[in-house]
């Protein structure tokens, strides 16, 4: 039997003290805070590596809130993750399930009501940043046209998501310029009027990061943030990540726009809905930075959208 003393070491340093400025309310699905989540995080990962009868295989990696620890099974290599109940996650498994490798990190095995999954090796080491912008936006693009597939029942809707920022949209305007506001409301009421707003499975967050090196194949997606939604909302991820490579002035503005055109081609996007949906998800960035304080996050999402707009 597995202590919670043996595997502490398995957590990098510091990961539970950045897990624990998590409150109940920021998860949103009736979980513990994330300072209870981190404490019982030992006894969690113990009692799961002897349930499913797993080796630790090295020290873990995080994100911002799961970790995911090498393991063995019947000496095959898999890998671990724990993640802190939070809604983006809530449906983790069920996407990659309903994938099922196609064009994301295969899924195992999964606990749903511990948030454990038991996934597929991956290089953690090598993930798009290394690649060429250009060549890594056709990349995403092409991993994108994969995953978009008919969404399955009981995911949350971009529709309610999109139409529930409404107010929040309305209370940023002190923060934000009016027309960016106004404009944001205005496509939020014609974009969600489609009838396909919510038809597909989407990832919602793949970045550049968020794409790692296999031996299955050459790249696959990894941790989504399920929705079911548009796939034109599927870009702004690549458009927020290695900003400093966008440039400034009219540099920003062609950067933005190419990364555009590559993704939305590679994933059979249409373009110009994508352009909307990403002004959209931007505008929704600057109210969450502005609620956050975080001004330099405000200040590029705005630019974000000038470069679409105008």
């Amino acid at each position: 039997m597995t202590r919670p003393q043996d595997v502490e070491h398995l957590v990098p340093d510091g990961f539970r003290q950045l897990v624990r400025r998590f409150t109940a309310d920021d998860g949103a699905v009736g979980g513990p805070s994330g300072a209870a989540w981190s404490e019982r995080l030992p006894r969690l990962l113990a009692d799961v590596l002897d349930d499913w009868a797993l080796e630790p295989a090295g020290v873990g990696r995080t994100g911002w809130t799961s970790v995911v620890v090498p393991v063995r099974r019947d000496g095959v290599p898999h890998v671990l993750k724990l993640v802190w109940p939070h809604v983006e996650a809530r449906a983790e498994a069920l996407a990659l399930r309903h994938w099922d490798g196609r064009g994301a990190v295969r899924l195992v095995q999964a606990d749903p009501t511990r948030w454990a999954l038991l996934l597929e090796p991956l290089d953690a080491d090598r993930d798009l940043r290394g690649v060429e912008v250009e060549h890594a936006c056709e990349v995403a693009g092409t991993l994108l046209r994969r995953l978009h597939v008919p969404s399955p029942p009981g995911l949350r809707r971009l529709s309610d998501y999109a139409l529930g920022m409404r107010e929040r949209l309305r209370a940023a305007e002190v923060a934000l310029p009016r027309r960016v506001v106004d404009r944001a409301l205005s496509l939020v009421r014609e974009l969600t009027a489609d009838p396909g707003c919510d038809a597909t499975l989407l990832h919602t967050d793949l970045h550049f990061e968020n794409v790692l090196a296999g031996e299955r194949e050459p790249w696959l997606a990894i941790d989504p943030k399920p929705m079911a939604g548009h796939p034109a909302y599927e870009v702004h991820p690549l458009l927020r990540n290695r900003v400093e490579e966008l440039g400034s002035g009219s540099a920003f503005r062609w950067s933005v726009r190419r990364r555009l055109e590559v993704v939305s081609a590679a994933a059979g996007i249409d373009e110009d809905l994508a352009r909307l949906w990403t002004v959209v998800d931007a505008t929704f960035g600057a109210v969450w930075a502005a609620e956050e304080g975080d001004r330099e996050a405000v200040t590029f999402a705005i630019a974000l959208v000038k470069a679409l707009e105008d």
